[in-house]
């Protein structure tokens, strides 16, 4: 087998990204997706592409924040795990597959190709997701109207709120903050990302009930590729009344009246309950994401 050549890409050989197949339609997937071209990485054997990384970030970052295409052709895994384990940036990496792809003879040999170059890079598996997107010929899920929304400009309140509500969370990344860096880190992330997210802070709100309680948070958001689910979060003491559909339903409700014509979200697979939510609120699974941490994430604190 001749050698093998690993190079980032620019402005002049950018056309190289695409010299490779895509069994996983990660360009429909990136569509709305803009990768900037020097964080576009190749792996080459005798001048054709055998595997292909394109990290990512938001416009104004400096550094990307994951890697979120990623290819391999099957035979070549440690090329793939020599693209990633070279970079030089070391953030976690999101495998986007399409819904059911386990019933695909095909889509199977890709994806655990790419897994297996992952793996032997060093990274390992943290979650699989749904992701769901809503369109207007889904119809609008009707309000509940259990409960009573308003903003709220106060971060400390949001701040509390996530703290109680990742203290019982299933999320697998809130989990990993926690074992990271305790509930404060997992609070913290969340709002930092919310922040770092082009759309207002003012959308961010609170939920009562009637009577005045609180019951928890839900923050519509627009993430660099369009509007999107941010946050749905029940308050423990409130959990059993099925109060994350209403604000699944009052989030939506919001992001249309701000003139989305599609709404993107996820969940993480173990988490049922959110996941009926959805399929409730009439959100179909579009996707499936294989989320990897880096190497050497779980031992940081």
């Amino acid at each position: 087998m001749t050698d093998l050549v690993i190079r980032a890409l620019d402005a002049s050989d950018a056309q190289l990204f695409h010299a490779h197949p895509d069994p996983l339609g990660a360009r429909e997937t990136h569509r709305r997706t803009r990768h900037r071209t020097d964080w576009k990485r190749v792996a080459l054997r005798d001048g054709e592409v055998v595997a292909r990384g394109a990290w990512w970030g938001g416009p104004d970052d400096t550094e990307p924040v994951n890697v979120n295409w990623f290819d391999v052709a099957e035979g070549e895994e440690e090329a793939g795990a020599e693209l990633l384990r070279t970079a030089l940036w070391q953030v976690e990496l999101e495998i986007n597959l399409p819904g059911g792809w386990r019933d695909h003879a095909g889509l199977v040999t890709a994806a655990e190709t790419r897994f297996a170059a992952a793996r032997a890079a060093g990274y390992e598996l943290l979650v699989e997701r749904f992701l769901y997107r809503w369109t207007p010929e889904h119809g609008l899920p009707e309000r509940p109207g259990r409960l009573l929304f308003s903003p709220e400009p106060d971060d400390a309140v949001f701040f509390d709120a996530l703290r109680r509500i990742h203290s019982v969370t299933l999320d697998a990344h809130a989990l990993r903050d926690i074992e990271e860096g305790g509930l404060d880190r997992a609070a913290q992330e969340e709002l930092d990302f919310f922040h770092w997210c082009p759309s207002p802070r003012e959308w961010w709100q609170v939920a009562h009930t009637r009577e005045g309680e609180p019951v928890g948070i839900h923050i519509p958001a627009h993430n660099p590729s369009g509007p999107c689910i941010g946050f749905i979060g029940v308050l423990p003491e409130q959990r059993g009344h099925g109060y994350a559909y209403d604000l699944l339903t009052e989030c939506t409700h919001f992001l249309v009246e701000q003139g989305a014509e599609f709404i993107a979200a996820g969940t993480d697979q173990g988490n049922f309950p959110m996941a009926a939510n959805f399929a409730k609120a009439g959100y179909p699974v579009v996707h499936e994401r294989v989320n990897f941490r880096a190497p050497g994430k779980e031992s940081e604190g």
